[in-house]
């Protein structure tokens, strides 16, 4: 069994929002996610998705883009993404969701020797900035959020030789790399990866891998990956 990472797609197979309209690194980009994808992906692997996969605004709405990942091998373990406006109800997702996409909201699962659990965070503090009062609500549920995700991960561990493996949307740490409250959790609970994604484009600070006290951090937005996944075990 491999372990894979993904995210950002931001599907939008309707074509009411096209991506190729952000420049040429999105041409046909789905082609050669799904080329690399099942030359690589077998059915007894998993992908993690770090949210942001669809642009539609109802679960229905994004029906054509979650059959196109189901499309794809193996399984899929997403959380949502800012910009996932069709995830609601988690309990609705999981009725709802084609049997190879397993959505991931307050918990964890197991699989193997492997523990997945994340949320979606939200931007971190910049050093000498003053968050917004909206900014800091939400950073703080995310912290919360997290914690209960990493309390479920740790009841599933069983053995030492169990592995968790954390996701987040937004980037754990500011520009800077620095600390904040999710990297300290993510230290706490013994998490030896995480997978984040949400930047995007040349302007955006670049760094696919960073290891930070012991735990090793992975970009994995498709444009900065050239549209191939990243394999994380």
């Amino acid at each position: 069994m491999k372990i894979f990472a993904i995210s950002d797609l931001h599907l939008c197979l309707s074509g009411a929002k096209p991506m190729d309209i952000f420049g040429a690194t999105w041409e046909n980009y789905l082609d050669l996610i799904k080329h690399d994808w099942n030359s690589r992906v077998s059915k007894e692997d998993y992908v993690l998705m770090a949210g942001d996969m669809s642009w539609a605004l109802k679960l229905e709405e994004a029906t054509r883009d979650l059959e196109y990942l189901n499309s794809l091998n193996g399984t899929k373990i997403i959380i949502r993404g800012n910009h996932d406006y069709w995830w609601k109800s988690i309990s609705m997702l999981r009725k709802q969701l084609p049997q190879s996409i397993y959505p991931l909201q307050n918990d964890a699962i197991k699989i193997g020797n492997y523990i997945i659990c994340g949320t979606r965070g939200w931007t971190v503090p910049e050093k000498n900035k003053q968050q917004s009062q909206e900014d800091e609500k939400l950073y703080n549920r995310e912290i919360l959020r997290l914690e209960l995700s990493l309390e479920c991960a740790k009841k599933l561990k069983t053995s030492e030789d169990d592995i968790i493996i954390g996701m987040i949307h937004f980037p754990p740490f500011n520009s800077n790399c620095e600390e904040s409250e999710f990297t300290k959790l993510f230290e706490k609970y013994a998490v030896k990866k995480v997978v984040y994604g949400h930047l995007h484009g040349g302007a955006s600070r670049t760094f696919l891998t960073t290891q930070k006290n012991g735990v090793e951090y992975f970009l994995t937005s498709c444009d900065k990956l050239n549209n191939k996944l990243v394999q994380i075990y």
